[in-house]
């Protein structure tokens, strides 16, 4: 039988793998290559299932005009894969809008102390357009056209919270961690690229672009426990942390196989 922790945990899991494909969404495909999901609703303002790679720039205006999503004014790249090539560019908040791919990167921000290993924790700002308020990491951030998660990793950590590039970049790549879910904004179909990073314990960061509201230090198991009790950090952010507490042993056993097999990430070893 699971424990309460680990039935609680999957809760965060499944919710970020609610959605069922196709689940009566029309294909949208890119010069013939499928890129998204998108509702009978979405399908009738798009006008058709089929379109060029030059016409996603003005799609994305167009359908931001008709109120279908928030202009972010960030082109990202549209791919058929996470790894694959870019086919062209759309404005960000049209992704789950179409049901495309989106990559992400997330930090996990560590001070090891002798009572254990510790995590900064961010409030994001009230003035976030997805999830205000809600706890989140100390950078994370989608990987725009052109960049890669590497460089979004270097460029996020200094802006939401004046790390200096040359500690961003001591860094381990832990895995990814996909999933497909069904939001306010849309069809979430992300891979978030994970990074563990240890910091001095003397290092404080420091809101810097206005994203997030301010930064407290907190040990391991408390953010396993508020993991257990609440919906208080942002939707993907709870996965990447059950793969943090799996990681360093948090939970383990069979409960902990259990949990990694229905965590879709692949891994590198990082500890």
């Amino acid at each position: 039988m699971l424990s309460c922790v680990t039935m609680r945990l999957m809760r965060h899991i499944r919710a970020c793998n609610n959605a069922v494909l196709p689940g009566g969404r029309v294909p949208l495909t890119v010069d013939g290559v499928g890129v998204g999901w998108m509702t009978p609703t979405v399908a009738d303002l798009v006008g058709a299932a089929a379109i060029t790679a030059g016409a996603l720039p003005a799609l994305g205006v167009r359908l931001a005009a008709a109120g279908l999503f928030a202009w972010r004014d960030e082109p990202f790249d549209v791919r058929a894969t996470p790894d694959g090539p870019a086919l062209g560019t759309i404005d960000r908040g049209a992704l789950p809008a179409l049901g495309m791919l989106a990559v992400g990167a997330h930090l996990n921000g560590l001070v090891h102390r002798s009572d254990g290993p510790w995590l900064w924790v961010a409030r994001r700002a009230a003035t976030k357009l997805l999830d205000p308020g809600k706890l989140d990491h100390i950078a994370a951030g989608g990987v725009a056209a052109g960049s890669t998660p590497w460089e979004t990793l270097l460029k996020e950590a200094e802006e939401e919270a004046e790390i200096p590039p040359a500690l961003t970049a001591t860094a381990r790549a832990a895995g990814t961690i996909d999933y497909t879910m069904d939001r306010p904004e849309g069809l979430r179909r992300d891979r978030l690229h994970v990074y563990d990073l240890d910091l001095p314990a003397s290092f404080q960061p420091r809101p810097a672009d206005g994203e997030v509201a301010g930064f407290e230090l907190w040990p391991l198991p408390e953010i396993l426990e508020r993991l257990r009790v609440s919906e208080d950090f942002k939707f993907n952010v709870n996965l990447v942390l059950i793969d943090l507490v799996l990681r360093r042993g948090l939970v383990s056993g069979d409960e902990g196989r259990m949990l990694r097999t229905a965590l879709p990430t692949t891994l590198t070893g990082c500890l």
